[in-house]
Protein backbone atom coordinates (compact mmCIF):
# COMPACT_ATOMS: atom_id res chain seq x y z
CA UNK A 1 0.00 0.00 0.00
CA UNK A 2 1.40 3.39 -0.98
CA UNK A 3 0.77 6.97 -0.01
CA UNK A 4 -0.85 7.51 -3.42
CA UNK A 5 -3.51 4.88 -2.76
CA UNK A 6 -4.04 5.64 0.89
CA UNK A 7 -4.36 9.02 2.53
CA UNK A 8 -4.38 9.36 6.31
CA UNK A 9 -6.05 12.75 6.03
CA UNK A 10 -8.99 11.07 4.32
CA UNK A 11 -9.33 8.78 7.32
CA UNK A 12 -9.06 11.70 9.72
CA UNK A 13 -11.94 13.35 7.90
CA UNK A 14 -13.96 10.11 7.89
CA UNK A 15 -13.65 9.60 11.65
CA UNK A 16 -13.54 13.26 12.56
CA UNK A 17 -16.28 14.78 10.40
CA UNK A 18 -18.26 12.21 8.41
CA UNK A 19 -18.96 9.87 11.32
CA UNK A 20 -20.77 11.67 14.13
CA UNK A 21 -21.32 8.43 16.05
CA UNK A 22 -21.39 4.67 15.61
CA UNK A 23 -24.91 4.91 14.20
CA UNK A 24 -23.35 6.42 11.04
CA UNK A 25 -21.30 3.31 10.22
CA UNK A 26 -22.29 1.73 6.91
CA UNK A 27 -21.31 -1.87 7.76
CA UNK A 28 -21.09 -4.16 10.77
CA UNK A 29 -17.29 -4.47 10.59
CA UNK A 30 -16.55 -1.87 13.28
CA UNK A 31 -19.32 -2.99 15.59
CA UNK A 32 -19.07 -5.38 18.51
CA UNK A 33 -21.40 -6.89 21.04
CA UNK A 34 -20.84 -6.84 24.78
CA UNK A 35 -21.97 -10.42 25.36
CA UNK A 36 -18.50 -11.83 26.10
CA UNK A 37 -17.33 -9.13 28.49
CA UNK A 38 -16.09 -10.22 31.91
CA UNK A 39 -17.95 -8.99 35.01
CA UNK A 40 -15.18 -6.50 35.77
CA UNK A 41 -15.28 -5.01 32.27
CA UNK A 42 -19.10 -4.87 32.31
CA UNK A 43 -19.03 -3.05 35.63
CA UNK A 44 -16.47 -0.57 34.30
CA UNK A 45 -18.46 -0.07 31.08
CA UNK A 46 -21.49 0.97 33.13
CA UNK A 47 -19.41 3.89 34.41
CA UNK A 48 -18.36 5.21 30.99
CA UNK A 49 -20.05 8.41 29.85
CA UNK A 50 -22.62 7.97 27.03
CA UNK A 51 -20.91 10.48 24.71
CA UNK A 52 -17.73 8.41 24.78
CA UNK A 53 -19.60 5.18 24.03
CA UNK A 54 -21.62 6.76 21.22
CA UNK A 55 -18.40 7.55 19.35
CA UNK A 56 -16.85 4.12 19.87
CA UNK A 57 -15.88 2.17 16.75
CA UNK A 58 -14.53 -1.24 17.70
CA UNK A 59 -14.84 -4.89 16.75
CA UNK A 60 -13.89 -6.63 19.99
CA UNK A 61 -12.91 -6.27 23.63
CA UNK A 62 -9.09 -6.29 23.91
CA UNK A 63 -8.93 -5.81 27.66
CA UNK A 64 -6.85 -8.50 29.36
CA UNK A 65 -6.97 -9.23 33.08
CA UNK A 66 -4.35 -8.21 35.64
CA UNK A 67 -4.20 -4.54 34.63
CA UNK A 68 -3.99 -3.05 38.12
CA UNK A 69 -0.95 -0.81 38.41
CA UNK A 70 0.07 -1.37 34.78
CA UNK A 71 1.18 1.12 32.16
CA UNK A 72 -1.18 0.58 29.24
CA UNK A 73 -1.04 1.99 25.71
CA UNK A 74 -4.18 2.15 23.53
CA UNK A 75 -3.32 2.59 19.85
CA UNK A 76 -6.02 4.40 17.90
CA UNK A 77 -7.96 5.21 21.05
CA UNK A 78 -10.59 7.40 19.35
CA UNK A 79 -12.93 9.01 21.85
CA UNK A 80 -11.41 6.93 24.64
CA UNK A 81 -13.88 4.19 25.55
CA UNK A 82 -11.23 1.50 25.94
CA UNK A 83 -8.83 4.02 27.49
CA UNK A 84 -11.32 4.73 30.25
CA UNK A 85 -12.14 1.03 30.69
CA UNK A 86 -8.43 0.27 31.03
CA UNK A 87 -8.00 3.23 33.40
CA UNK A 88 -10.76 1.91 35.65
CA UNK A 89 -9.23 -1.57 35.68
CA UNK A 90 -5.67 -0.27 36.14
CA UNK A 91 -6.73 1.75 39.17
CA UNK A 92 -5.18 4.95 40.51
CA UNK A 93 -1.68 3.43 40.51
CA UNK A 94 -1.88 2.56 36.80
CA UNK A 95 -1.37 4.76 33.75
CA UNK A 96 -3.14 4.67 30.40
CA UNK A 97 -1.86 6.47 27.30
CA UNK A 98 -4.32 6.91 24.45
CA UNK A 99 -2.90 7.70 21.01
CA UNK A 100 -4.99 8.82 18.04
CA UNK A 101 -4.42 10.93 14.95
CA UNK A 102 -7.90 12.53 14.86
CA UNK A 103 -8.29 15.67 16.95
CA UNK A 104 -12.09 15.55 16.92
CA UNK A 105 -12.02 12.12 18.53
CA UNK A 106 -9.44 13.07 21.12
CA UNK A 107 -11.44 16.19 21.99
CA UNK A 108 -14.29 13.97 23.15
CA UNK A 109 -12.01 11.95 25.40
CA UNK A 110 -10.39 15.04 26.87
CA UNK A 111 -13.76 16.71 27.46
CA UNK A 112 -14.89 13.68 29.46
CA UNK A 113 -11.64 13.13 31.34
CA UNK A 114 -12.45 15.06 34.52
CA UNK A 115 -15.95 13.61 34.86
CA UNK A 116 -14.70 10.06 34.29
CA UNK A 117 -12.06 10.38 36.98
CA UNK A 118 -14.74 11.69 39.33
CA UNK A 119 -17.03 8.75 38.52
CA UNK A 120 -14.16 6.35 39.16
CA UNK A 121 -13.39 8.03 42.46
CA UNK A 122 -9.79 8.76 41.47
CA UNK A 123 -8.15 11.78 43.10
CA UNK A 124 -5.82 12.29 40.15
CA UNK A 125 -6.12 11.42 36.49
CA UNK A 126 -4.36 8.26 35.29
CA UNK A 127 -5.08 8.97 31.60
CA UNK A 128 -2.99 10.85 29.06
CA UNK A 129 -4.37 11.48 25.55
CA UNK A 130 -1.73 12.19 22.89
CA UNK A 131 -2.28 13.11 19.26
CA UNK A 132 -0.02 11.30 16.84
CA UNK A 133 0.46 8.34 14.56
CA UNK A 134 0.62 4.74 15.68
CA UNK A 135 3.38 4.12 13.12
CA UNK A 136 5.75 6.45 15.00
CA UNK A 137 5.44 6.70 18.77
CA UNK A 138 8.83 8.26 19.44
CA UNK A 139 7.64 11.87 18.95
CA UNK A 140 5.04 11.12 21.65
CA UNK A 141 7.79 10.34 24.20
CA UNK A 142 6.90 6.66 24.40
CA UNK A 143 10.32 5.16 24.96
CA UNK A 144 11.73 1.65 24.61
CA UNK A 145 10.61 -1.05 27.07
CA UNK A 146 8.14 1.31 28.74
CA UNK A 147 4.68 -0.27 28.45
CA UNK A 148 3.26 -3.32 30.24
CA UNK A 149 0.28 -3.83 27.91
CA UNK A 150 -0.62 -2.57 24.43
CA UNK A 151 -4.24 -2.71 23.33
CA UNK A 152 -5.96 -1.67 20.11
CA UNK A 153 -9.50 -2.03 18.84
CA UNK A 154 -10.20 -2.16 15.11
CA UNK A 155 -7.54 0.40 14.18
CA UNK A 156 -4.36 -1.29 12.94
CA UNK A 157 -6.17 -2.30 9.73
CA UNK A 158 -6.40 1.42 8.92
CA UNK A 159 -2.64 1.90 8.92
CA UNK A 160 -0.78 2.14 5.59
CA UNK A 161 2.37 0.71 7.21
CA UNK A 162 1.49 -2.17 9.49
CA UNK A 163 5.10 -3.32 9.75
CA UNK A 164 6.01 -0.04 11.41
CA UNK A 165 3.04 -0.31 13.75
CA UNK A 166 4.00 -3.74 15.05
CA UNK A 167 7.68 -2.80 15.14
CA UNK A 168 6.77 0.14 17.38
CA UNK A 169 4.60 -2.08 19.57
CA UNK A 170 7.44 -4.50 20.28
CA UNK A 171 9.85 -1.60 20.78
CA UNK A 172 7.78 0.05 23.52
CA UNK A 173 6.65 -3.16 25.26
CA UNK A 174 8.63 -4.23 28.29
CA UNK A 175 10.19 -7.71 28.16
CA UNK A 176 7.33 -10.07 28.93
CA UNK A 177 4.80 -7.37 28.02
CA UNK A 178 1.52 -8.23 26.35
CA UNK A 179 -0.16 -7.14 23.13
CA UNK A 180 -3.91 -7.79 22.96
CA UNK A 181 -5.77 -6.32 20.02
CA UNK A 182 -9.00 -6.81 18.11
CA UNK A 183 -9.13 -6.13 14.40
CA UNK A 184 -10.67 -7.00 11.07
CA UNK A 185 -8.80 -9.69 9.16
CA UNK A 186 -9.39 -11.15 5.72
CA UNK A 187 -9.39 -14.74 4.55
CA UNK A 188 -7.63 -13.64 1.35
CA UNK A 189 -5.64 -10.61 0.26
CA UNK A 190 -7.94 -7.67 -0.35
CA UNK A 191 -7.64 -6.54 -4.03
CA UNK A 192 -5.51 -3.41 -4.28
CA UNK A 193 -8.16 -1.55 -6.27
CA UNK A 194 -10.09 -1.04 -3.02
CA UNK A 195 -7.24 0.61 -1.10
CA UNK A 196 -8.13 4.15 -2.13
CA UNK A 197 -11.87 3.83 -1.48
CA UNK A 198 -12.52 6.10 1.55
CA UNK A 199 -15.67 4.26 2.64
CA UNK A 200 -14.21 0.77 2.33
CA UNK A 201 -11.11 1.89 4.18
CA UNK A 202 -12.97 3.87 6.80
CA UNK A 203 -15.23 0.87 7.43
CA UNK A 204 -12.12 -1.24 8.22
CA UNK A 205 -12.39 -3.46 5.12
CA UNK A 206 -9.91 -2.34 2.46
CA UNK A 207 -6.97 -2.36 4.87
CA UNK A 208 -7.83 -5.67 6.55
CA UNK A 209 -4.81 -7.95 6.93
CA UNK A 210 -4.76 -11.36 5.27
CA UNK A 211 -4.26 -13.69 8.21
CA UNK A 212 -1.26 -15.52 6.75
CA UNK A 213 0.47 -12.26 5.84
CA UNK A 214 -0.05 -11.15 9.44
CA UNK A 215 1.59 -14.35 10.69
CA UNK A 216 4.54 -13.81 8.38
CA UNK A 217 4.86 -10.18 9.44
CA UNK A 218 5.02 -10.97 13.14
CA UNK A 219 7.53 -13.77 12.54
CA UNK A 220 9.74 -11.39 10.57
CA UNK A 221 9.73 -9.05 13.58
CA UNK A 222 10.79 -11.83 15.93
CA UNK A 223 7.36 -12.70 17.35
CA UNK A 224 7.33 -16.40 16.49
CA UNK A 225 4.13 -17.36 18.28
CA UNK A 226 0.91 -15.44 18.83
CA UNK A 227 -2.46 -16.69 20.00
CA UNK A 228 -6.00 -16.08 18.77
CA UNK A 229 -8.41 -15.62 21.66
CA UNK A 230 -11.65 -15.18 19.71
CA UNK A 231 -12.97 -15.15 16.16
CA UNK A 232 -16.22 -14.40 14.42
CA UNK A 233 -17.09 -13.99 10.77
CA UNK A 234 -18.34 -10.53 9.87
CA UNK A 235 -21.63 -10.07 8.05
CA UNK A 236 -21.33 -6.68 6.40
CA UNK A 237 -25.06 -5.94 6.49
CA UNK A 238 -24.92 -3.58 3.51
CA UNK A 239 -25.99 -5.02 0.11
CA UNK A 240 -24.23 -2.33 -1.92
CA UNK A 241 -20.91 -2.88 -0.15
CA UNK A 242 -21.42 -6.65 -0.32
CA UNK A 243 -21.75 -6.34 -4.12
CA UNK A 244 -18.50 -4.38 -4.26
CA UNK A 245 -16.20 -6.32 -1.92
CA UNK A 246 -18.19 -9.43 -1.07
CA UNK A 247 -15.62 -11.74 -2.69
CA UNK A 248 -13.51 -11.29 0.46
CA UNK A 249 -14.40 -13.08 3.70
CA UNK A 250 -13.82 -10.85 6.72
CA UNK A 251 -13.36 -11.83 10.36
CA UNK A 252 -13.15 -10.05 13.66
CA UNK A 253 -10.23 -11.58 15.55
CA UNK A 254 -8.74 -10.85 18.94
CA UNK A 255 -5.05 -11.69 19.11
CA UNK A 256 -2.68 -12.06 22.08
CA UNK A 257 1.10 -11.87 21.76
CA UNK A 258 3.98 -11.38 24.17
CA UNK A 259 7.42 -9.82 23.88
CA UNK A 260 9.38 -12.97 24.65
CA UNK A 261 12.70 -13.98 23.04
CA UNK A 262 12.28 -17.59 24.16
CA UNK A 263 9.45 -18.50 21.78
CA UNK A 264 9.91 -20.99 18.95
CA UNK A 265 8.19 -21.00 15.57
CA UNK A 266 6.26 -24.22 16.35
CA UNK A 267 5.10 -25.78 19.58
CA UNK A 268 7.78 -28.08 20.99
CA UNK A 269 7.37 -30.68 23.74
CA UNK A 270 9.67 -30.54 26.76
CA UNK A 271 7.42 -32.47 29.13
CA UNK A 272 6.37 -29.30 30.96
CA UNK A 273 3.14 -28.83 32.90
CA UNK A 274 1.22 -25.83 34.16
CA UNK A 275 -1.44 -25.60 36.87
CA UNK A 276 -3.76 -22.62 37.16
CA UNK A 277 -4.25 -21.45 40.74
CA UNK A 278 -7.66 -19.84 40.16
CA UNK A 279 -6.41 -16.47 41.36
CA UNK A 280 -7.08 -14.19 38.37
CA UNK A 281 -10.10 -11.98 38.96
CA UNK A 282 -13.23 -13.02 36.99
CA UNK A 283 -11.67 -16.46 36.39
CA UNK A 284 -12.09 -18.57 39.54
CA UNK A 285 -12.69 -21.89 37.77
CA UNK A 286 -10.65 -21.69 34.58
CA UNK A 287 -8.55 -19.31 32.50
CA UNK A 288 -8.38 -19.25 28.70
CA UNK A 289 -4.98 -18.20 27.43
CA UNK A 290 -6.37 -18.45 23.91
CA UNK A 291 -9.05 -20.29 21.96
CA UNK A 292 -7.45 -23.72 22.53
CA UNK A 293 -5.71 -23.41 25.89
CA UNK A 294 -8.19 -23.64 28.75
CA UNK A 295 -6.54 -24.12 32.14
CA UNK A 296 -8.83 -25.71 34.74
CA UNK A 297 -8.19 -24.50 38.27
CA UNK A 298 -6.02 -26.95 40.17
CA UNK A 299 -5.54 -29.35 37.25
CA UNK A 300 -1.97 -29.93 36.00
CA UNK A 301 -1.92 -29.73 32.21
CA UNK A 302 0.72 -30.56 29.65
CA UNK A 303 1.96 -27.47 27.81
CA UNK A 304 4.38 -26.76 25.01
CA UNK A 305 7.54 -24.76 25.61
CA UNK A 306 6.01 -21.59 24.21
CA UNK A 307 2.97 -21.76 26.45
CA UNK A 308 5.18 -22.43 29.46
CA UNK A 309 7.17 -19.28 28.62
CA UNK A 310 3.98 -17.22 28.27
CA UNK A 311 2.97 -18.31 31.75
CA UNK A 312 6.40 -18.17 33.43
CA UNK A 313 7.90 -14.99 31.97
CA UNK A 314 4.97 -12.55 32.08
CA UNK A 315 2.74 -10.93 34.69
CA UNK A 316 0.66 -14.15 34.64
CA UNK A 317 3.45 -16.05 36.43
CA UNK A 318 2.14 -15.64 40.02
CA UNK A 319 -1.11 -17.29 39.00
CA UNK A 320 0.37 -20.52 37.62
CA UNK A 321 2.58 -23.29 38.94
CA UNK A 322 4.80 -24.49 36.12
CA UNK A 323 7.00 -27.55 36.29
CA UNK A 324 9.85 -28.68 34.07
CA UNK A 325 12.30 -26.90 31.79
CA UNK A 326 13.74 -27.27 28.32
CA UNK A 327 16.56 -29.64 29.27
CA UNK A 328 14.94 -32.61 27.53
CA UNK A 329 13.12 -32.40 24.19
CA UNK A 330 10.39 -34.87 23.23
CA UNK A 331 9.56 -33.63 19.72
CA UNK A 332 6.67 -31.58 18.38
CA UNK A 333 3.87 -30.77 20.80
CA UNK A 334 0.37 -31.49 19.49
CA UNK A 335 -1.06 -28.01 19.91
CA UNK A 336 -3.96 -28.12 17.49
CA UNK A 337 -6.92 -25.80 18.09
CA UNK A 338 -9.80 -27.23 20.06
CA UNK A 339 -12.06 -27.50 17.00
CA UNK A 340 -9.56 -29.84 15.35
CA UNK A 341 -9.23 -32.02 18.44
CA UNK A 342 -12.81 -32.19 19.68
CA UNK A 343 -13.62 -35.56 18.16
CA UNK A 344 -10.32 -37.14 19.21
CA UNK A 345 -10.27 -35.79 22.78
CA UNK A 346 -10.35 -38.59 25.33
CA UNK A 347 -10.24 -36.34 28.39
CA UNK A 348 -6.54 -36.95 29.12
CA UNK A 349 -4.97 -34.29 26.93
CA UNK A 350 -3.03 -31.21 27.82
CA UNK A 351 -4.17 -27.62 27.91
CA UNK A 352 -4.97 -27.69 24.19
CA UNK A 353 -8.44 -29.17 24.65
Amino acid sequence: MTAETFNLKTLQEYYGKILTGNKDLQTNACCCTDENLTPSVKAALAEINPEVCDKFYGCGSPLPPLLEGCTILDLGCGSGRDVFLAARLAGPTGTVIGVDMTEEQLAVGRANLASQMKRFGFERTNVDFRQGYIEDLQPLDIVDNFVDVVISNCVINLSPDKRRVFSEIFRVLKPGGELLFSDVFAGRRVPSRFYADPVLHGECLAGAMYREDFRRLLQSLGCLDFRQTSSRRISLGNPAIEMKIGMVDFYSLTVRAFKLPSLEDICEDYGQTATYRGTIGDYPHFFDLDDHHRFITGKPMLVCGNTASMLQETRYAPHFTTNGNRATHFGVFDCAPATAKAEANDGYGGACC
